[in-house]
């Protein structure tokens, strides 16, 4: 299928596909972000939270939480013309976390999204991306109400590395979640251009 318009003249653009995983810990926002920035209707697979589940998942925080992915969330975005990102969110709970394997498979990055009132539930996605050398960046939600910290003491809290983007976004917002987006691919990119010359050299 050829996306994008063309032209009189011109030959229709084939679009570039690239596949985003969006991650984090419960409650974080990565459905929300999903459903803010895609152009379709987002396919989201949520369920209540149960009486059942509370034991193992832990609300404090995000006590207004009423339900959770248990597989996924994808939506569609197209950045210019010959190029359209697949958002995939994980699920945030550790009980669906073997999902993870299944969704990152061929990603060309990832967005791990962090909430300051519990950093903690970022640093198994944090982990995973890097055990599996994939390139992300940490966006920081930065939701009503809750303290502004400032990005270097997130970075030390998260004892990233000092090559992993760090960006302050509000996952409600479209454009605030472009700018993720974008800098996401921005740093794919970079990424892939040093382990190639790491090879040729």
């Amino acid at each position: 299928m050829i996306f994008g318009r063309t032209e009189r003249g011109k030959p229709p653009v084939e679009p570039v596909t690239l596949k985003i995983l969006v991650a984090g810990g419960f409650g974080v926002g990565k459905t929300t972000l999903v459903g803010a920035v895609s152009e379709i209707r987002p396919l989201r697979t949520e369920e209540l939270l149960t009486e059942a589940g509370r034991p193992v998942d832990d609300t404090s925080g995000v006590e207004g939480k009423h339900t959770t992915t248990v597989a996924m969330d994808f939506g569609r975005i197209t950045l210019r013309e010959d190029l359209v990102l697949y958002l995939f969110g994980t699920p945030g709970q550790e009980r669906f976390w073997f999902m993870w394997d299944e969704l990152s498979e061929g990603a060309l990055g990832a967005v791990v999204l962090a909430d300051t009132r519990r950093l903690g539930d970022s640093f198994a996605a944090v982990d995973y991306f890097e055990r599996r050398s994939i390139p992300f960046v940490v966006g920081v939600n930065c939701f009503e109400g809750s303290a502004r910290h400032p990005a270097e003491e997130v970075r030390q809290a998260l004892d990233l590395d000092d090559g992993v983007p760090l960006l302050l976004c509000d996952a409600r917002d479209r454009e605030s979640v472009k700018e993720v987006l974008i800098g996401v691919v921005r740093h794919a990119m970079a990424h892939a251009a040093d382990r190639r010359q790491a090879v040729t050299t």
